[in-house]
């Protein structure tokens, strides 16, 4: 096995983990000082989101270039030392490439939109106007027109999230190349590996023409009509071999619009990337796009059949990520388990599948300390540019503020974005000026030292959870084969020597007993176990003798 598919993987939002200047958002000395602590989670890689030169129109995500540091997070220098010191504590650094788009304030773009004849003109996706309007009726992912007017060249541009993010022309080999030197220029610095941002997106198709609206505005999403474009794993294959292939680093593609099902043709040992974030068990409120105002039902069966089918699909043949938060994405106690129950057996529950199940668990900034969603009091108070473009949409499909506001409660990203709680002084020890985003309220009882003092906290359990992998070869090199798969309430699994039981219901369970062979209890959120029973949210790992 590769030592990427036996360590943990922790997802780190850099702008909101430690502030070292006072000036309100996080730095990479801040990362550095927390070495120790990562590495006391069994953390062997971090994986940071972007920290490059942007304007920060979606924080990091618009990049103006590639191999710059952006002054707000340090220098060169700082990032250097960051690999040089991960190293001493056995964690590499894996960077977010954003290859879809740029910033609009990237010197590629500025160049492309200068002109109709300039070198980069087709580095970027050009139309002309149709009827005086845009090119077609396409919703960016952030709302509104997935096109944007460019005086200077008398055409639309395409971006299929905010106008300061045009969308990157793939076809244009030029292209392809300078975003290849820019992956390697990493490598040489020291990157571990690599987070691929939105790829599903970089093919667009041969012919551009309206969709079947999906709204009251009259537009249909972009994802419907650009995701997973035939063709998108020929550019693939082209950056696997010429990045990774042969190097000691990992890929893990971002890849909402693939489904379980396809995982073969992109994972494994014909596959472009070592493991895929697929969206199944995150998005069971949504088919397709997220559109947070028309949210579906769901039931556990749903997310077991979820999971299963990503195991089922790379059983064989390739490796998975298991996630279940990330910067994206709401907090785990209110997203996955009923009102009112338990967040600290909400986040264990999360937390033994999260570190038990076959795959390289991703743990995301905060998750260990079982934190819950923001609910701030108006749409005003919200950082996230999605939140503000599914906000207006919820009031365009004729919710009121209050049920839009609602949306956005459940679903906002800055939810995963808050400063990370370090202690109970002001501002949760993030930082000494005024935080970028509100710290949650709960910080003074949710933090790393009181959660450290605690040996029930969420944090000991990850801590425990960490050793136990460490302990258990079965945990990381065994198959994985699911029990009492009919079970409305329970995830069950072997692997290898070890038995998981998970209630993810808030209501007490029971089932047969003879399925724990036996065994003996190496973790259990409860202070005592009853064989064949198990409590709301119980969660419990058996080993057999």
């Amino acid at each position: 096995m590769k030592w990427w598919q036996k360590t943990i993987v922790y997802e780190l939002y850099p702008k909101s983990f430690l502030d070292t200047e006072g000036q309100g958002t996080g730095t990479i000395r801040g990362i550095i000082e927390k070495l120790d602590y990562l590495e006391s989670l069994g953390i062997g890689a971090v994986w940071m989101t972007p920290v490059c030169l942007s304007p920060m129109v979606d924080n990091g995500y618009d990049i103006a270039d590639y191999c710059q540091i952006d002054p707000s997070y340090g220098t060169m220098e700082d990032m250097e030392e960051l690999f040089a010191q991960a190293e001493k504590h056995h964690i590499r650094i894996v960077m977010d490439l954003v290859f879809n788009h740029t910033s609009d304030q990237n010197p590629w773009f500025i160049e492309s939109s200068s002109s109709k004849d300039n070198p980069k003109s087709s580095w970027y996706i050009w139309r002309d106007a149709k009827d005086g309007r845009e090119p077609t009726n396409w919703r960016g992912i952030f709302g509104g027109s997935a096109w944007t007017w460019c005086e200077k060249r008398q055409q639309y541009y395409l971006h299929t999230f905010a106008a300061g993010q045009p969308d990157l022309n793939w076809a244009d080999p030029d292209v392809r190349k300078a975003l290849y030197d820019a992956a390697n220029f990493w490598i040489d610095k020291g990157a571990g590996g690599f987070r691929i941002d939105a790829i599903t997106y970089i093919r667009k198709p041969d012919v551009f023409e309206d969709g079947k609206p999906d709204g009251e505005d009259g537009m249909i999403s972009v994802h419907d009509m650009t995701a997973n474009t035939p063709g998108i794993l020929e550019y693939l294959h082209e950056f696997k071999e010429n990045v990774t292939e042969g190097k000691d680093v990992f890929t893990v593609g971002e890849a909402n619009g693939v489904s379980a099902a396809e995982l073969p043709e992109w994972v494994g040992e014909n596959g472009v990337f070592d493991m895929l974030f697929e969206f199944s068990h995150i998005n069971l409120e949504f088919k397709g796009i997220e559109t947070w105002c028309r949210p579906r039902p769901w039931t556990v069966s749903d997310l077991k059949a979820a999971l299963r089918s990503s195991q089922n699909m790379t059983k064989d043949n390739g490796w998975v990520p298991v996630f279940f938060e990330n910067h994206d994405k709401p907090r785990c106690p209110d997203h996955f388990f009923p009102k009112g129950c338990s967040r600290n057996k909400a986040a264990k529950a999360i937390g033994m599948i999260l570190e038990t199940m076959r795959g390289t668990p991703f743990v995301y900034q905060g998750q260990e300390l079982g934190y819950g969603n923001v609910a701030w009091p108006s749409i005003d108070c919200y950082n996230d540019i999605s939140s503000h473009g599914q906000y207006a949409f919820a009031l365009s499909e004729g919710l009121s503020e209050t049920e839009a506001l609602a949306c956005v409660h459940r679903f906002s990203r800055d939810s995963a974005r808050t400063p990370m709680q370090w202690d109970d002084s002001a501002n949760a020890g993030f930082t000494s000026g005024t935080p970028w985003l509100p710290v949650h309220e709960d910080y003074r009882s949710d933090n790393v030292k009181t959660q450290s003092d605690d040996p029930d906290s969420v944090l000991h359990w990850y801590m425990k959870l960490a050793e136990i992998r460490k302990t258990y070869s079965d945990l990381t090199d065994s198959a994985y084969d699911e029990m009492l798969e009919e079970d409305s309430c329970i995830l069950a699994y072997r692997r290898g020597r070890m038995r998981i039981f998970v209630n993810l219901s808030d209501q007490p369970c029971t089932y047969d007993g003879n399925l724990e062979d036996n065994g003996k209890t190496v973790l259990c959120s409860y202070p005592s176990h009853t064989k064949g029973e198990l409590q709301p949210l119980e969660a419990i790992l058996l080993e057999v003798l």
